[in-house]
């Protein structure tokens, strides 16, 4: 029965302890005027993480927005087929697509030299 009491004693002691460290801190941000942001000010933006002005950031978006279009279209460039259940390079393709280069190359000489 004897640990209830000691219970009961730290608790007594730990909500005093809050209570007058509340007051302390309390009395130093009237003595010193001091403002304490809340915790929820401090989290990070997910959409700005880094803390940009508003203008940067729209900038930053645009690219970022530009830079995916350009990585789609070259990826679309790119022939691929499925082979057993995981998409590969076709190399086929890719052989084809360089002897027509090569081909329209060489029909373009022939033409300029004539």
């Amino acid at each position: 029965m004897s640990w209830v009491f000691l219970l009961g004693f730290a608790f007594l002691f730990f909500f005093l302890f809050v209570f007058l460290f509340s007051k302390f801190v309390g009395y130093m941000k009237k003595e010193q005027n001091l403002v304490i942001e809340s915790f929820k000010d401090s989290l990070i933006d997910q959409d700005n993480p880094v803390g940009l002005n508003p203008e940067e950031l729209e900038q930053l978006k645009q690219k970022q927005q530009e830079a995916q279009r350009h990585l789609s279209d070259v990826i679309s460039r790119i022939p691929v087929i499925q082979k057993d259940g995981r998409f590969q390079i076709d190399e086929e393709e890719i052989r084809q697509r360089r002897a027509n280069a090569q081909k329209e190359q060489a029909s373009g000489a022939n033409n300029g030299t004539v």
